[in-house]
């Protein structure tokens, strides 16, 4: 069982009597002084007179959008600890100086909320120093949140090409939340989502006591896997499961337009990728831009390229892939292939190496992220339709659908708070870009968009309209500042989690009833 740090709680404490029940405007003088008290080093710490405010608060951030929104409130100070200890001592000081702490491992939340607050005035522990990844002889691995999945999975290929973890393609993205959110990725259909790989967690609470899997007992473990551990705590690490994978995997990479017959093979697509060869993950990336369109098939499969061409020969004629559409390589190397934005090239040639870089991809390119759940296929004549719509816009409209069955319809809808099991097909991410910068600009684009998802309606799930919670969209709802109600919380809640908001909801009463940890789509106690 994990140690609860009690010589560090005894300190903290012993605060001034009046701290933990302020009233007043919090002070980042005293914040500071709690924070040094508690030896976070100064070198730790930037406030905005640092030099490297501005870089550290941007290092991770992603979206152009929200970054450079002189509107965008900014955090009083940023911490980027180093252990366990420093990230106890940031939530004792924030909640008892009356601070709201927003949490940040990779900086790919779509709508900002690791990065700024409307909650009132706020600091960022920015976990990216805590990224250490340890192996165990039983195909486990410790990796902290702070890690991103190219570390991880650069790190798991350093030790064995044959084993791997079923995560997203996103190199960039940090453990911490993905994990938090489910994880979806090229190899769930045979293994399941990530959040089906956890099988111990780390985490500092709203006590700031180090919680184990034991420690926190069964709900919480549960609600961390895919219920948005922003909402219950901070994540330290995880311990996952890695599965096996063989030595060769065959990457697919197959675009069509219109006049070559892209809404035909859309719909056939449809009809076979989420009850295919569970080794089978075949992605469509839908483009729209300046008028033109087409659609980009992406497969991975785990096996050999003279069976994956037979399987499609037969399941899928549609799409004429042939040899030249397709290579072999491990599934390391897939990962790099399926790094590349927007769509995989299965002739990229970067080094693995290339996984480890941090930085923040196209942030010249503004954009807006919506989601759905798709329960029947689409069928021919709707997306023509769709297409028809689509192209009016003259947006940079981007639709990647990717199928689900397979190993995750197999575990029930309530074994996670991950809901989109059996009945659920794919999901849809629905993204518009647009280069510039200012509210005006933005609101012309996302007005569109609003008014491209209310047209969509009729195609994708509904009672309730389904949505993914890595896949953030403000516009389903938020949280205000002051008293959240869990009533008003169930209109984009259940959107998230179905059936198991509830559960979630209980669970944070029974692990954080003050609702400190808190944000704009974060889990309210259940009768708060």
């Amino acid at each position: 069982m994990i140690s609860h740090s009690i010589p560090l709680l005894l300190c903290l404490l012993f605060l001034p009597h009046f701290i933990s029940h302020a009233t007043t405007l919090p002070s980042p003088d005293s914040l500071l002084q709690c924070l040094h008290n508690h030896s976070i080093p100064p070198s730790l710490i930037f406030t905005p007179k640092s030099s490297n405010f501005t870089p550290t608060l941007l290092s991770s951030a992603q979206n152009p959008r929200i970054i450079f929104d002189n509107h965008s409130p900014k955090p009083f100070l940023v911490i980027t600890p180093t252990q366990a200890s420093h990230v106890q001592a940031a939530v004792i000081c924030s909640k008892n100086l009356n601070f709201q702490l927003r949490t940040r491992s990779g900086g790919h939340d779509y709508e900002g909320l690791s990065y700024f607050s409307t909650f009132g005035p706020f600091l960022i522990l920015d976990l990216f120093n805590l990224r250490s990844i340890s192996f165990n002889v039983d195909n486990t691995v410790w990796v902290q949140s702070g890690a991103t999945l190219g570390e991880l999975y650069f790190s798991i290929a350093s030790k064995n090409r044959t084993l791997a973890f079923p995560a997203g393609f996103c190199p960039t993205v940090g453990v911490g939340g993905h994990i938090a959110g489910g994880g979806i990725g090229t190899i769930m259909r045979k293994h399941g989502i990530a959040a089906d790989h956890v099988v111990d967690i780390h985490m500092v609470n709203a006590n700031g006591e180090i919680l184990d899997r034991e420690s926190m007992g069964e709900d919480l473990f549960w609600a961390l896997r895919g219920g948005g551990a922003a909402s219950f705590g901070v994540i330290l690490a995880y311990k996952i499961k890695l599965v096996q994978v063989p030595p060769n995997v065959t990457v697919l990479s197959k675009t069509l337009t219109l006049p070559q017959g892209a809404t035909k093979a859309m719909a056939k697509w449809q009809q076979v990728a989420y009850k295919a060869d569970n080794r089978l993950y075949i992605s469509a990336l839908l483009s729209t831009v300046g008028g033109t369109a087409e659609v980009i098939f992406s497969g991975l499969f785990l096996g050999e390229m003279p069976e994956l061409l037979l399987i499609m020969e037969q399941s899928l004629p549609e799409l004429q892939v042939a040899g030249s559409d397709c290579k072999e390589m491990s599934w390391i190397e897939s990962q790099i292939v399926f790094s590349s934005f927007p769509a995989p090239n299965i002739n990229n040639d970067l080094p693995l190496s290339f996984l480890l870089d941090r930085s923040p991809r196209a942030l010249n390119l503004s954009f807006k992220v919506k989601s759905d759940i798709v329960r029947e296929p689409i069928v021919k004549q709707s997306w023509e339709k769709i297409w028809k719509y689509a192209l009016k816009g003259d947006e940079l409209l981007l639709i990647l659908i990717e199928p689900l069955g397979g190993k995750v319809a197999e575990i029930a809808e309530t074994e996670t708070p991950f809901p989109h099991r059996n009945g659920s097909k794919f999901v849809m991410q629905h993204i518009v870009g647009w280069i510039g910068e200012g509210r005006k600009e933005a609101k012309k684009h996302i007005d569109w968009f609003r008014g491209f998802y209310k047209f969509m309606a009729p195609f994708v799930s509904e009672n309730p309209r389904a949505a993914y919670l890595n896949f953030r969209d403000l516009d389903l709802g938020k949280n205000t500042e002051g008293v959240v109600s869990y009533d008003k919380a169930q209109v984009w809640g259940k959107k998230y989690y179905n059936v198991n908001f509830k559960r979630l909801a209980y669970v944070k009463s029974k692990t954080d009833p003050d609702n400190f940890f808190k944000n704009e789509q974060s889990i309210p106690p259940l009768f708060y």
